[in-house]
C-alpha cells in the first residue's frame, strides 16, 4: 500500500477494530483508539523526510481509475499547503483522543467515531479528485453529527442539526460548482488538475458566478460573516475534545477548498478580491466584538475563531505571495492555539463544571501548570512577539499593506481586541483572591501534560523558528501567487 493510502485508512481500519470490541472493555478500546491515532501520527510526520520541499508540485501522487466513464478516481497527493494540514490532523486528533478519558458513556461508539473522522478530514486534505474530495467533505458531517448529539450538553440536538443543515447547504453550492466546471471538461474528469484547465478558460463573468457559489458553501465552514451561526452552539455544545478538532480542523478545510477553487478560477478571483477583503475584515472585528462580549470561555474561544479565521480570508484576498504565506500560516497557528484553548477549557470545566470566567480567581495559586500552558495559548492568539500567531498574523498584515494600503488599519484594530479579551481573560482565571470552593483544585495531570505539552512546544518552537514551516509552504505558495501575477 501507497503512504497516503496507509495514514488514510489506518484510522478507518482501528474503528472498525473499536467497533468489533465488547463495549465493556474500556481501556482496550481507548488502548486501540490511540494506537491507531498514534500510528497515523508518526506515519504523517514520517512524510517530513521524504518530501521535496524545492518544488510546488504534487507528491506521494497514487491514482486509480474508478470509472473512465464519468471521470471519477481515486487519487491522492499533498503539496506545500496540504501537508501541513495532515500533520495538523493527525496531530490534534490524537491529542483530542488523550483528552477523552472522562468520556465513560458509549465508549466504544465515541472512540469508533472520532476514528471515522480523522478518516474523513484526512481525506479533504489528501484528495487530488473533486469528486473524492466532495466524498469526503460529505462524510465529515456524519460522525460530527452524533459526536455532537450523543455526547454534547443540554442544547446538544439543536447544535448538531444546526451544524448539519448550515453545512449540507453549503455543500450545495459546491456540488452546483463542480458539476458546472465538469461539463466543461473535454476529457470528462473530476480531477483536479482538468478541473483546473477547464474552469481557467472560462469568461470572466462565469468565473465570478462560480466563485460566488463556491465562496457560500466553503464559507459556512471557515465560517466567514455571516454564515457563522452555526459555530458558537456547537463549540459550546460539543464535548471539548470535538471542539478541538472543530475548531482546530474542521474550519481550516473550509479555507483550504477556497484557496484551490480560488487559483482554479483566477479572473473570477481578482474581480471579487475587494468583496473577500470586505468580508474578512467584518470577520475580523464581529468576531473579535463578539468574543469580547461573552462570558462563557468556550462561547469566547468560538467567537475569537470566527475572527481569527477572517485573518486567513484577508491574507487570501491580498492575492500576494506574503498575504498567502500569511493564510497558510495561520491556518496552522490557529489550528494549534485554539486546539490548546479548548483543550485546557475542557479540562477545568470537568474539574469545576462552569465556564463562567467570573467564576474563577487566583488559579495560578492552586493549578500553575495549567495557568502557565493557558497564558501562553491566549499570548499566542493575542498575536504575541515570539509566538506562531505573531508570525501568522505579521505576514498577513504585510501582504495586506502591499494590497490594501491603510485599510489595514481595520486588521490592527481587531488584533487590540483580541490582545483586551485576551488579558481580561487572563485576569479573570488567575488575579483576584482565591476562592475557596476551588482552594483545592488539581492541576494538570501526567496524561493531560502529555496532551497540552506537542500544542504548547508548536506555539514556541515555531514562533522562535519559522523558517522550517515557511520553507515546507514557500514552494506551492510561490506557484499559487504566480497564478494570479499575469492577470490585469
Amino acid at each position: 500500500m501507497h503512504m497516503l493510502s496507509l495514514i488514510l485508512w489506518v484510522p478507518f481500519f482501528g474503528a472498525l477494530l473499536v467497533a468489533l470490541l465488547p463495549a465493556a472493555q474500556h481501556r482496550l478500546i481507548r488502548g486501540l483508539a490511540l494506537v491507531h491515532a498514534g500510528l497515523t501520527l508518526a506515519l504523517s510526520w514520517s512524510l517530513l523526510t521524504q518530501f521535496d520541499q524545492s518544488t510546488a508540485a504534487i507528491q506521494f501522487v497514487e491514482q486509480v481509475v474508478w470509472s473512465a466513464t464519468i471521470g471519477v478516481s481515486y487519487a491522492l497527493g499533498v503539496d506545500g499547503l496540504a501537508l501541513p494540514m495532515v500533520l495538523l490532523t493527525t496531530l490534534l486528533v490524537t491529542v483530542a483522543l488523550l483528552a477523552s478519558e472522562r468520556v465513560t458513556t458509549g465508549m466504544k461508539g465515541y472512540h469508533a467515531w472520532m476514528l471515522i473522522l480523522e478518516f474523513a478530514m484526512l481525506g479533504v486534505f489528501m484528495a487530488r479528485d473533486w469528486s473524492l474530495f466532495f466524498m469526503f467533505w460529505e462524510l465529515t458531517l456524519i460522525p460530527l453529527f452524533f459526536l455532537i448529539d450523543l455526547w454534547g450538553g443540554q442544547k446538544r440536538h439543536v447544535a448538531s442539526l444546526n451544524f448539519v443543515l448550515y453545512t449540507m447547504g453549503g455543500a450545495i453550492f459546491i456540488l452546483i460548482g463542480l458539476i458546472v466546471v465538469y461539463r466543461l471538461t473535454p476529457t470528462q474528469s473530476f480531477t483536479m488538475a482538468a478541473i483546473a484547465e477547464a474552469a481557467a478558460v472560462l469568461p470572466r463573468q462565469e468565473q465570478v458566478w462560480l466563485l460566488l457559489a463556491f465562496l457560500i458553501g466553503f464559507g459556512v465552514k471557515i465560517p466567514i460573516f455571516p454564515l457563522h451561526g452555526w459555530l458558537p452552539l456547537a463549540h459550546v455544545e460539543a464535548p471539548s475534545p470535538v471542539s478541538i478538532l472543530l475548531s482546530g480542523v474542521l474550519l481550516k478545510m473550509g479555507a483550504y477548498g477556497l484557496l484551490r477553487v480560488m487559483v482554479m478560477l483566477p479572473e473570477g478571483t481578482r474581480a471579487l478580491q475587494p468583496l473577500l477583503a470586505g468580508i474578512a475584515l467584518v470577520s475580523i472585528l464581529y468576531g473579535g466584538l463578539l468574543a469580547w462580549r461573552q462570558s462563557d470561555l468556550k462561547a469566547m474561544i468560538a467567537y475569537s475563531s470566527v475572527s481569527h479565521m477572517g485573518v486567513v480570508v484577508l491574507g487570501l484576498s491580498t492575492l500576494n505571495e506574503t498575504g498567502l504565506l500569511g493564510a497558510a500560516l495561520q491556518m496552522t497557528a490557529h489550528g494549534l492555539i485554539a486546539g490548546a484553548l479548548f483543550l485546557l477549557i475542557g479540562l477545568l470545566y470537568e474539574r469545576t463544571h462552569t465556564r463562567e470566567a467570573a467564576d474563577y480567581g487566583a488559579l495560578i495559586r492552586v493549578t500553575p501548570r495549567f495557568a502557565l500552558f493557558m497564558t501562553l495559548a491566549l499570548l499566542a492568539g493575542m498575536g504575541m512577539p515570539g509566538l506562531i500567531g505573531f508570525i501568522a498574523e505579521l505576514h498577513v498584515l504585510i501582504g495586506g499593506f502591499q494590497q490594501w494600503g491603510w485599510l489595514m488599519v481595520l486588521t490592527s484594530l481587531g488584533v487590540l481586541i483580541t490582545a483586551a479579551y485576551a488579558v481580561r481573560t487572563i485576569s479573570s482565571l488567575f488575579a483576584g483572591p482565591v476562592r475557596p470552593e476551588w482552594a483545592e483544585l488539581s492541576d494538570l495531570q501526567p496524561r493531560e501534560l502529555l496532551a497540552i505539552a506537542p500544542l504548547a512546544a508548536g506555539l514556541l518552537i515555531l514562533g522562535m523558528i519559522p523558517a522550517p514551516v515557511i520553507a515546507l509552504m514557500s514552494a506551492t505558495v510561490a506557484k499559487l501567487t504566480a497564478i494570479f501575477t499575469p492577470l490585469p
